[in-house]
């Protein structure tokens, strides 16, 4: 079934970060680790990827409706280079394009100002994180930077804890760390929640981000006790994916992960953000996981306060989209700055 184009009345522009009435940091302080709501927490497998299926086909958003939506996507999107061969050229250029994500042709023809909008945020490697601070300098835009061993995890608590500490130092304001898979897969809950409260202290006034890496948790089970956990421990976001498992986001998995934060959310009053990563390419893709979240969570977390899309080529599709709209063709992707 297809409801009627969502207007955009349902997504009010709001740039570069949404003015929320609650301090971030009001969000989720934690919890004590409930180890009962953990353990006997289930999920119910077939409804959950049936429900994941409905979605895609159940939105439409068209026309003007649409520009509202894929600027508002654009908006949550952590713009990310996370390559071996990433060097302080790439990464400027990378800045750049945050501070001004849509042509500025574009965006006349839209009607909205150039600098309207920027990305949520710009995420890099630790080494990068300097070079990040300095090219946004005096914009709003945050540096995110990976942390605790990312992708893998396989160094020692100290190392990790040593390595949050320096990217704060280097200017960081959020950290997107990585949880412990196996501790996850031997159910070792009371050490995930340890750990994860650890980084959470390194980070400081740092926004902090849990990397689940869902591909590599084995159940959906596991992806929703673990969400759980991290949030009891102050997690700010918790997120699908490293996006260099073989599997990174998908519906499915961001359903169970809403599903969690919904219930962490009705049952202690916390609100924690969401971020799906790896994977996400495509103009139809955010707008997919705009919809399940409006759907899941409501119209307070359609901002980059609560939501992001971790992504490197999404911006992209999503201004050949915008450019489509506006003139009514699409244009080839050399067309749009490369970052």
């Amino acid at each position: 079934m297809t409801t009627e184009a969502l207007s955009t009345s349902d997504l009010p522009f709001i740039s570069p970060i949404s003015q929320s009435s609650e301090s971030h940091s009001k969000y989720n302080p934690g919890m004590q680790l409930d180890n009962h709501w953990v353990e006997s927490s289930n999920v119910n497998h077939a409804g959950l990827i049936r429900r994941a299926s409905e979605i895609s086909g159940r939105r439409t958003v068209k026309k003007a409706n649409q520009a509202a939506w894929l600027l508002r996507a654009i908006s949550c999107i952590d713009l990310t280079t996370l390559s071996g061969d990433d060097t302080q050229g790439n990464v400027r250029r990378l800045c750049a394009k945050a501070r001004s994500p849509v042509r500025r042709d574009i965006m006349d023809k839209l009607g909205v100002p150039h600098d309207f909008i920027t990305t949520g945020a710009v995420c890099v490697y630790p080494a990068r994180v300097q070079d990040a601070v300095d090219a946004l300098e005096g914009s709003s835009i945050p540096v995110a930077s990976v942390a605790t061993g990312f992708p893998s995890g396989q160094i020692k608590t100290e190392h990790k804890l040593q390595e949050i500490e320096q990217c704060v130092a280097d200017g960081a304001r959020e950290i997107d760390i990585v949880l412990s898979r196996d501790l996850v897969l031997q159910g070792r809950w009371d050490e995930v929640y340890e750990e994860v409260k650890l980084f959470k202290a390194a980070c400081g006034d740092a926004e902090m981000k849990t990397i689940l890496a869902t591909g590599e948790l084995a159940t959906f089970e596991n992806v929703y006790k673990a969400s759980l956990v991290c949030m009891m421990a102050g997690a700010d976001f918790i997120k699908t994916s490293t996006g260099k498992e073989p599997v990174n986001a998908t519906l499915p998995v961001s359903l169970c992960m809403l599903r969690a934060i919904r219930d962490y959310r009705d049952r202690t009053g916390f609100r924690v953000g969401y971020k799906p990563a790896g994977g996400i390419s495509t103009a139809k893709d955010a707008l997919t996981y705009l919809a399940l979240v409006k759907d899941e969570l409501g119209d307070s977390y359609l901002n980059n306060e609560m939501f992001r899309f971790g992504a490197s080529s999404l911006l992209n599709d999503c201004e050949r989209q915008l450019y489509h709209n506006a003139f009514g063709q699409y244009a080839a992707d050399y067309y749009m700055p490369s970052v």
